[in-house]
């Protein structure tokens, strides 16, 4: 006795149709977390603003917490693409940079396109990570990966061969984990309204600075 077994196939069109009700929820929840906060933000007004229903973005997601999670990461990474933020095209010109100014330079340039983005999401997640704990356990994830990035671009031997004798690595690490918390742009250029080019060349100075060895 034989037993068929089920074909398994996903039509093109609904895999389509699904990225795209995912991008449209992932979109109304960036804008109302940011303007209503995590608490404000219901899974009802998500729908309304997304188009769809109720159901789906439950479906989707699961959990609002999660929700907030994949808003992050897509505003951190500028799109809803698997991988590495560091290995995004725009990304590549801190790789490519031949001496440690240029690395700080090009990187200053990143933290000001991740700041536009997700200044205004970190805020949030920040502002409610207190008093839910699910989102306490991601800042405090996410932190650890800034902190974990700045480390690994500290190793990129341009850079590394600029650093300030005065400094062991770790110290290094604090400091640039401090200056690429996108709640910095949030700050000066969406409240204070610093221009981007400012913050871009006041953050790009301070990492210089405070970062690299002082030439005679």
């Amino acid at each position: 006795m034989s037993t068929a077994r089920k074909r398994s196939y996903q039509s093109p069109l609904r895999e389509e149709s699904a990225r795209r009700t995912r991008a449209a929820i992932v979109e109304a929840a960036t804008r109302l977390f940011v303007e209503q906060g995590f608490a404000g933000t219901s899974f009802d007004a998500v729908a309304s603003a997304a188009g769809v229903a109720r159901p789906t973005v439950v479906s989707t997601f699961g959990t609002k917490g999660a929700l907030l999670s994949r808003v992050l990461d897509e505003a951190l990474a500028g799109d809803g693409e698997e991988g590495l933020v560091r290995d995004r095209p725009w990304y590549q010109p801190v790789w490519q940079a031949e001496t440690a100014e240029d690395t700080l330079t090009a990187y200053a340039t990143v933290c000001r396109i991740i700041g536009a983005r997700s200044g205004g999401v970190v805020e949030a997640l920040h502002r409610a990570a207190d008093s839910t704990p699910e989102l306490e356990a991601l800042w405090d994830s996410w932190n650890s990966m800034r902190r974990g990035g700045a480390r690994r671009l500290l190793d990129h031997p341009p850079l590394r061969s600029g650093l300030r004798r005065d400094r062991d690595i770790e110290d290094a690490a604090d400091i640039l984990t401090m200056l690429n918390d996108p709640q910095l742009h949030h700050t000066y250029v969406t409240r204070a309204g610093w221009s981007a080019e400012r913050f871009e060349a006041w953050l790009a100075d301070a990492m210089h600075v405070l970062l690299l060895e002082r030439r005679a």
